[in-house]
């Protein structure tokens, strides 16, 4: 049982001395990286709404 207690503050303090390394990005950049990122899903969204929309209009006139 102290092996695996050893091991795991081992593991935790390796963790830290990582996240230590880890250059973090600056609030301007997170808020930019998040709008493209929001705008990109809009614009996918957007996209696949329009191709259901069209294929649905196909769908229905081949249907009839």
């Amino acid at each position: 049982m102290k092996i695996v207690f050893n091991k795991a503050i081992q593991f935790l303090r390796e963790v830290i001395e990582e996240l230590r390394k880890v250059s973090w990005s600056n609030k301007k950049q997170t808020i930019g990286s998040a709008m493209v990122v929001i705008l990109l899903v809009i614009a996918v969204a957007i996209f696949v709404g329009l191709v259901d929309f069209g294929l649905s209009i196909i769908l229905g006139i081949l249907i009839k």
